[in-house]
């Protein structure tokens, strides 16, 4: 009998998960009845009974004409009355764009294949010498000190530079005289310059993501991409894109600002057009832009476009020495000097042609935002995030291996290697889930999803890494000067956090609200169905549809069961998973399994309520989240040829997010409104308890040592920032990080000698160490090879632990000046 039942419950298991036909079912069945005769010694009443018990409903699904009018059609009708009611806006927000590898993560069963594919990241020649050059150089012409304080501006060479060598039109295709690069070289580039100066990053990175270039590209006319794209591509052109009204920031599709269908003239003829009154905010470039690209509301009273007296949102591009286009003063973003500030424009009329793609193209303006947003959010944001926590990573990692206090490297404290191994952890994930969503852009999609995953969790991280380098740094973070290579970063990371979709909106309405539909392999089918005028047609389509998604649910709940009975070894693996990561990517399949469980139950408990319930939406898009980050660190692995060196910085990240995301789970069903299906669901996903640990002390104090090794371990996670030139600051920290293995070796070489009286202590005061070594040089203790290694490493270390100081009315005389001017 205990066979018996154990072949039942195994094979209806295995029959779920392989989402076998009602057919395959009967069959199996019959098997299993006649299985419990001959093993179980079952007697025929009874064997009856099952058979009554498991044919009935079986056959009523698999007979179709039975199951249609007992189930389907009753279904329908019941779905049409209790399914969500979806605005213009909200449909075109949830299709623009593409799925891709956001879709497998909520089918539950990922095709690891499909996210292999993908080549590794390569720059072509062209590109990797532009990185090395022009971008190298650009970074040496900027800081974020000199820009904030002395200039409040990049300076006018610097601007000139970014003109002369197409940085503004990296975008662009060359027939247009763009450089026409990838969007890994486009994240290449913004990450570098992130690593150096806001100012620059943001000043490249707006034009080539969400701006008018883009959107010509995408939908200008043959005319306007013909005339705007050579001059953008060239920088005679600079331009910006306004959408953020006052009253409508994160609700940007209700914007006020309207324009009303008109005839007016312009250039001296009389033309169709618009009559345009806006008031826009935060707009990045607009103090200096000459174009510019506005999305306003557009009203035709009169119908002269035709019956629709509300076409909807509308994207134009106008010159800003038009009249009536007034350039208001600049905001100042948490001393951030980018160009920054309002436009207005009052009853400015501007001609039909004027809009992107023309007259066809009015009322598609919301479209094309979505479209465009999501490659531009899944680029610009992340990189700039990943570049300045290479800043941090690279400078606070150095600062540990030689800045002493109690006789000892600070960096071999507990914790600061706590706080060290998060940064390097967390800064190891941020760089493989910029590289990815980059090399999904490159390979064609418009990610939506994605892009809203790239954006928040690599800018939270971004935020995570800074504050744990203000921690460790101490009094030198705190201190604002040229020599503090944190302060700007901790004082402008909030920006990263608002712009381009507030992150709590992000969180809670984007991540999952817009994936949970646009990614769900049945729902948005279900929704268009019902819908349908069509009855028969609509109940055969919704018949397939019906069954098939109540096929999925079953396979998710038994591959979340036999994932959490086996912790994940009964689920497959990937053929490209080494023995290291194989448990990764089990854990993977059995957490998106989970999720896609989750996912369609609280759907179907929830109803159209489901997104008024952001808090639980919200931790729904942290665990699809956490998986995409996971994957990201997978592909990275194998990308990078599986180096050994880098398996603390992979076990430390992957870890902590598959806790992350089982701790989120947790939080949906601890808040589920059905207590006893929450109940149900944790059985199922944690039938032996919680198996996802946080990241023991001991790897961590791993991943620590790593990163206070030089080595091409520590290389590659802060390969490609900017390292400034000999004399700055982070310069001489890095120097010095480089000599303190000699150093440590030459102290433990020479204990012997201290302790025997023959040479004093090393002393704790870097200004004391030369005369130290010349001692110990006169004695014969040590080479003079050796003194200059110690010399050296005493200045260079001296250089970067010193703090900033000023005239005491420096910040009075200087910064009253400045605001004044």
């Amino acid at each position: 009998m205990i066979i018996w039942l154990i072949l039942l419950i195994a094979g209806a298991l295995a029959l779920m998960m392989m989402r076998a036909s009602a057919w395959v079912w009967l069959v199996a069945e019959a098997v299993l009845i006649w299985l419990g005769a001959r093993l179980a010694d079952i007697e025929l009443p009874v064997l009856v009974l099952l058979a009554i018990l498991f044919f009935t409903p079986t056959l009523l699904v698999a007979i179709k004409s039975v199951r249609q009018s007992l189930m389907t059609r009753p279904a329908l009708d019941l779905f049409r009355k209790i399914a969500p009611r979806m605005s213009a806006t909200e449909r075109d927000a949830i299709e623009a764009g593409t799925v891709w590898w956001d879709a497998e993560l909520f089918s539950g069963k990922p095709d690891w294949k499909r996210l292999f594919e993908l080549p590794a990241p390569r720059l072509t020649p062209e590109e990797q010498a532009f990185l090395d050059n022009e971008v190298e150089q650009l970074c040496a012409m900027v800081s974020d000190w000199d820009t904030s304080v002395k200039t409040q501006d990049l300076p006018p060479e610097a601007w000139q530079f970014i003109k002369d060598k197409g940085f503004l039109g990296m975008i662009i295709p060359r027939q247009y005289g763009g450089k026409q690069f990838s969007a890994y070289m486009h994240s290449q580039v913004v990450m570098k310059l992130g690593s150096r100066s806001s100012a620059a990053a943001i000043a490249v990175m707006v034009p080539n993501s969400l701006g008018p270039a883009e959107l010509l590209l995408h939908y200008g006319t043959e005319s306007q991409k013909n005339h705007y794209l050579p001059r953008l591509a060239q920088g005679l052109e600079i331009p910006c894109f306004a959408l953020t009204s006052p009253y409508a920031g994160s609700d940007a599709a209700a914007i006020p600002d309207v324009g009303i269908v008109c005839k007016g003239e312009h250039e001296g003829r009389e033309t169709l057009g618009f009559r345009v009154t806006w008031s826009k905010r935060y707009i990045t470039l607009a103090p200096i832009a000459t174009v510019l690209g506005l999305a306003f509301r557009v009203r035709d009273p009169e119908g002269l476009l035709g019956s629709n007296a509300e076409p909807g949102i509308t994207c134009a591009l106008i010159p800003t020495d038009h009249p009536g286009v007034i350039t208001g003063r600049r905001h100042w973003p948490l001393n951030a000097v980018f160009q920054n500030g309002p436009t207005e424009g009052r009853d400015v009329f501007i001609p039909m042609e004027w809009v992107i793609g023309g007259a066809e193209q009015v009322g598609r303006g919301w479209r094309m935002l979505m479209e465009c947003l999501a490659a531009g959010r899944a680029i610009s944001l992340p990189s700039s995030s990943v570049g300045f926590s290479k800043l941090a990573v690279r400078g606070t990692s150095a600062y540990t291996a030689m800045r002493r206090q109690f006789k000892i490297e600070i960096g071999k404290f507990e914790g600061v290697q706590e706080a060290l191994a998060r940064m390097g952890g967390h800064l190891y994930m941020m760089d493989a889930t910029r590289r990815l969503s980059a090399l999904a852009v490159d390979a064609g999609e418009k990610p939506s999803v994605i892009s809203a995953i790239s954006k928040y969790h690599v800018t939270e991280r971004g935020r995570m890494v800074v504050n744990d380098g203000m921690d460790v740094i101490g009094g030198k973070g705190i201190c604002m000067g040229p020599g503090n290579f944190l302060a700007r970063a901790y004082q402008q990371v909030p920006i990263a956090i608002t712009v381009e979709g507030a992150n709590i909106l992000t969180r809670c309405l984007i991540i999952f609200g817009q994936g949970a539909i646009r990614c769900h392999p049945y729902v948005l089918q279900e929704l268009a169905t019902a819908a349908d005028e069509d009855r028969e047609r609509a109940v055969q389509e919704f018949d397939r549809l019906l069954f098939g998604h109540l096929s999925f649910v079953a396979a998710n709940a038994a591959r979340s069961f036999v994932g959490g009975i086996s912790r994940g070894w009964l689920l497959p693996s990937s053929s490209h998973a080494a023995r290291a990561t194989r448990g990764y990517f089990r854990a993977v399949a059995h957490l998106s399994s989970a999720f896609a469980l989750l996912t369609d139950v609280s759907m179907g408990v929830l109803g159209g309520t489901l997104k008024f319930r952001e808090r639980i939406s919200a931790r729904l898009g942290d665990v699809v989240s956490q998986l995409y980050l996971v994957s990201a660190v997978l592909k990275r692995f194998e990308d990078e040829g599986r180096q050994e060196e880098d398996l603390p910085y992979v076990d430390w990240s992957v870890q902590d997010a598959l806790h992350r995301a089982q701790e989120a789970i947790l939080d949906v069903l601890h808040n589920f409104p059905n207590p006893i299906i929450a109940v149900l669901l944790r059985v199922l996903i944690f039938p032996l308890g919680l198996p996802y640990r946080k990241p023991s002390d001991v790897l961590g104090t791993r991943l620590a040592q790593a990163m206070q090794t030089p080595g091409e371990s520590r290389n590659r996670l802060v390969a490609d920032a900017y390292l400034p030139r000999e004399g700055d600051p982070l310069a001489c920290g890095e120097k010095a990080f480089v000599l303190a293995p000699v150093v440590q070796q030459l102290e433990h070489r020479l204990k012997s000698d201290i302790k025997e009286g023959k040479l004093p202590p090393m002393p704790q005061s870097l200004l004391e160490v030369p005369a130290w070594s010349a001692l110990a040089l006169e004695r014969q203790l040590i080479s003079q090879q050796e003194k200059d290694a110690l010399d050296a490493f005493a200045h260079y270390g001296d250089q970067s632990v010193q703090v900033d100081d000023f005239a005491a009315d420096f910040d009075r005389a200087e910064i009253v000046a400045q605001l004044r001017s």
